[in-house]
C-alpha cells in the first residue's frame, strides 16, 4: 500500500462520498492533464489539493461536475456512476466557487446568489429574475451568512474582490449542496483576504456539515485550514495524506522543480525551504 494513502485506511469500511477511479483528460494540443487519478472522498472531510500551475488540478475539478469529459474512468457520487443521466443530480447537490467569481457583473448580489438555484427554478421565471418569496429569504441568508446583507442590492461591479468571491460562496451554499467545489478561490486576493475567505469556507464546511475539496497555491493555507491534503504533479497525486502529517518533505515532492517563487525561499546551500 502506498504510504500516503495509509492514513486513509480507517476510511475504507464506510462509504465515500466521492469516488474517482483512474481517471484519465487530453487535451487536443496533446497535453496530458490527469494521467490515472484514484481519489475517494469521504463526507465532512476539507480536501485541499496542492500543485503548480499545470498540474491538473483545475481539469480534476470541472471533470467531478461535468464542465469536462474524462477521456477514460470513473467518477462516483453517492455510490452512483455519473453521467448524462446523473449529472443533473450531482449538480444539484454540488456547490462551485470559481477563481474568477463568475458573477454578472450588472445584477445585484442578491440575483447573483439567486442563479445557484435556477437548476431547481422554473426556467421561463428564473430567466426574468422572478424567484419566489422563500427563496428570496434563502438568498438573503445566504448572504448574510457570508457577511454581505448590506451588499445585497449593490451591483456585483460595485464590490471588491473579497465581497465578490463572498457573493461566489454564497450563490454555491444556496441549493444547500453536500460537495462544495472550490477553484483557486483566493488566487487574485491580497493575503488578509484570502485568509479570510478560507476561513469562511472552512467554517461554512463544518456548520452545514459540507464536503469541500478546494485547490490551492498556497502552501500556508492549505496547512492551516485542511483536513487532508492531496499534491498533484503532471497529472499524477504524488501525495495523499492528512494534514497533521504534511511536513516539509512532502511539501518538496509536490513542488520539485517548481518551488522557487512560489512559497520557498533559498537558503545558504541553495536548496528550498518552506517560509
Amino acid at each position: 500500500m502506498d504510504n500516503n494513502r495509509a492514513a486513509h485506511t480507517d476510511q475504507k469500511n464506510h462509504p465515500a462520498l466521492l469516488e474517482i477511479q483512474d481517471l484519465w483528460k487530453s487535451f487536443d494540443d496533446g497535453t496530458r492533464a490527469l494521467k490515472g487519478i484514484d481519489l475517494s472522498v469521504q463526507s465532512g472531510e476539507f480536501v485541499v489539493i496542492l500543485g503548480p500551475s499545470g498540474s491538473g488540478k483545475t481539469t480534476l475539478l470541472r471533470s467531478i461536475n461535468g464542465l469536462t469529459e474524462p477521456d477514460a474512468g470513473e467518477v462516483r457520487f453517492r455510490g452512483q456512476n455519473v453521467s448524462r443521466s446523473t449529472l443533473p443530480a450531482l449538480r444539484k447537490n454540488t456547490g462551485m466557487v470559481f477563481q474568477d467569481f463568475n458573477l454578472v457583473n450588472n445584477l445585484s448580489s442578491l440575483n447573483n446568489v439567486l442563479t445557484g438555484l435556477l437548476d431547481s427554478s422554473n426556467k421561463l421565471m428564473s430567466m426574468l429574475y422572478l424567484f419566489k418569496r422563500e427563496q428570496k429569504l434563502l438568498a438573503l441568508s445566504c448572504l448574510d451568512r457570508v457577511g454581505l446583507l448590506d451588499k445585497a442590492y449593490a451591483r456585483a461591479d460595485q464590490l471588491s474582490g473579497g465581497q465578490k468571491q463572498r457573493v461566489g460562496i454564497a450563490r454555491a451554499i444556496v441549493k444547500k449542496p453536500v460537495l462544495l467545489l472550490a477553484d483557486e478561490p483566493v488566487a487574485s486576493l491580497d493575503p488578509i483576504i484570502a485568509h479570510s475567505i478560507l476561513s469562511l469556507l472552512h467554517n461554512i464546511g463544518n456548520e452545514f456539515g459540507i464536503t469541500v475539496i478546494c485547490n490551492l497555491h498556497q502552501v500556508d493555507l492549505a496547512l492551516k485550514f485542511s483536513d487532508r491534503i492531496i499534491g498533484l504533479s503532471d497529472g499524477r497525486i504524488v501525495l495523499d495524506a492528512a494534514t497533521k502529517n504534511v511536513d516539509e518533505a512532502y511539501i518538496r515532492k509536490i513542488y520539485s522543480g517548481h518551488s522557487r517563487g512560489l512559497f520557498f525561499v533559498e537558503n545558504s546551500e541553495d536548496e528550498d525551504k518552506i517560509i
